[in-house]
């Protein structure tokens, strides 16, 4: 990666101290604050996906040309999206993007987004350093690791450019690969374990708590029953204090339990994203932004209901973080939902974000 003369990269290794109540995404005490791009996000936050790939798993390459790309961001943006997620490379398995393709794909984009639409958030999902520093440099404010950070450098960018960052959980693996029959014995331990360490790592390089989020990364090295079991127990994530990014939009483990193919999940992706915010999660990367944000304002407009005199607070995660206190409903149910995942079939993986 270019340092210009060592200095960006140095800020890495020597952070500056902390301010004050830096230490509260893990303290419990209640929601860490988010900062990107000089601003708070203090509402539930849709991160609308635009893929400059010819071969994404939902839109089939809708958006890869540059001028389709950048009117995607617009639509998005009229639609109420607060940031934009760009990628250049399908998540799965398919033909190999190499990092000069993939910086022709982003970087101009990120350059003309920030241009034309300066009230938008520009986020770039890579694992890669070099496209990372790349679209840093173009005015990119997040660093979206879906693949939970192969790429130990990319954190390092963050750092370096004071941008956030994306830490997430894909089982180990490497990048656009899929698992064959992954198991764990607590998947959401195993998630909460590794992305906490990595945030924390995030901050001991010098990238702001108040820029880092946490994703348990749905269908990325887990089946079908352990994206629901993450869904059911999100309330644990939102626990630690960081903020939680949800990727669920029109994922397999939708289309499996509900039997439906990837172009028809729009309603079971909203039902997913109601129960996530619900339990607590911030951020919601979708593909559909018009919809998420107005099931999004539903949600907040409920716990703001159910938060007046007399109503007893918001509910809060039961026993497990699995549904709200007192809340009677299939959708939080354990044996019902593994059932039905059972019965739909389990092992598959999604194919990209």
């Amino acid at each position: 990666m270019r340092d210009e003369g060592g200095e960006r990269l140095r800020r890495a290794e020597t952070p500056e101290p902390e301010s004050a109540g830096a230490g509260a995404a893990t303290t419990g005490r209640g929601p860490a604050p988010l900062r990107l791009g000089g601003r708070t996000l203090d509402r539930l936050v849709v991160m609308a996906v635009v893929n400059r790939t010819p071969d994404s798993f939902f839109d089939r390459g809708a958006t890869y040309a540059f001028d389709a790309a950048l009117a995607a961001v617009g639509a998005a943006a009229e639609a109420g999206a607060d940031i934009v997620d760009i990628g250049g490379v399908k998540a799965g398995p398919g033909e190999e993007v190499g990092v000069a393709e993939e910086l022709r794909r982003v970087v101009d984009l990120v350059a003309a987004v920030r241009e034309r639409y300066p009230g938008v958030l520009v986020s770039v999902d890579t694992w890669r350093a070099e496209v990372g520093e790349a679209v840093a440099e173009a005015g990119a404010h997040l660093l979206n690791d879906t693949w939970g950070g192969p790429d130990p450098r990319l954190a390092e960018v963050a750092a370096a450019y004071d941008i956030g960052l994306v830490c997430a959980h894909a089982g180990r693996l490497r990048p656009r690969t899929r698992p064959h029959r992954i198991a764990y014995d607590d998947v959401v331990e195993d998630v909460v374990r590794y992305v906490t360490a990595e945030a924390e790592r995030a901050v001991a390089l010098g990238v702001r708590r108040d820029a880092i989020l946490i994703d348990p990364a749905h269908d990325f090295g887990k089946n079908t029953r352990h994206s629901l079991e993450i869904t059911r127990r999100l309330g644990e994530l939102a626990a630690t204090g960081w903020p939680v990014l949800v990727a669920v939009s029109n994922k397999d483990f939708i289309g499996e339990t509900l039997g439906r193919p990837v172009d028809k999940r729009g309603v079971g992706t909203m039902a997913v994203l109601g129960v996530s915010a619900w339990l607590g999660a911030r951020v919601f990367r979708v593909h559909d932004a018009a919809g998420a944000r107005r099931a999004l304002d539903a949600v907040a407009a409920l716990r703001r209901d159910f938060a007046e005199p007399g109503q007893g607070g918001p509910a809060q995660p039961g026993p497990g973080g699995s549904a709200p206190a007192g809340v009677d409903d299939p959708v939080f149910d354990r044996d019902h939902a593994v059932r039905s995942a059972a019965a739909a079939g389990d092992q598959r993986v999604v194919d990209s974000r």
